[in-house]
């Protein structure tokens, strides 16, 4: 006869040497990039510091690389905006740090403030602008490392005739 009772296990599971998995030193998934661009968003020594503001483009710095991933961080004055792109054949991840910034797809467009992310995969397309009448900083991990970022022409959901191309 079994039931669940008859079930016991010897010992700590917990110490069984082959089911611990060490720890990473650099991500290698989605959801591993995703927490180490929350992590640095949650830590502004780290970014702050760093941040400039460019009236004539959008200001960027490399902030750390890794094997098979870079992490940037960028500052929008009022009214910059990225254009209608994609990034290659690289994932990422977008994180708002300060500020509010809007994304743009052909499909929708979404407002994004402190702590939001956007997760994305290659050949994702869209347009990332500071429509709003303060300053915004976000975070931006491509993975692979980012080697190109194709514009598009045609316009996004809720883009005016004057929004960046």
């Amino acid at each position: 006869m079994n039931s669940d009772s008859d079930l016991q296990i010897a010992g700590d599971i917990l110490e069984v040497p082959h089911l611990l998995q060490p720890p990473r030193e650099h991500p290698v998934t989605v959801a591993e990039f995703a927490g180490l661009a929350r992590a640095v968003a949650a830590d502004p020594d780290q970014w702050a510091p760093l941040v400039r503001y460019d009236a004539t483009s959008r200001w960027y710095h490399r902030l750390r690389t890794g094997p098979g991933y870079e992490m940037w961080l960028l500052s929008w004055v009022p009214g910059q905006g990225s254009g209608l792109h994609d990034h290659g054949p690289s994932s990422g991840v977008l994180t708002v740090l300060a500020g509010e910034l809007t994304e743009r797809t052909r499909r929708a467009a979404r407002t994004l403030r402190p702590g939001a992310q956007r997760v994305f995969a290659p050949g994702y397309v869209h347009e990332v602008t500071n429509d709003a009448l303060e300053p915004a900083v976000s975070l931006h991990v491509y993975f692979p490392g980012l080697t190109e970022m194709p514009m598009h022409a045609a316009q996004c959901a809720g883009a005016s005739a004057t929004a960046p191309a």
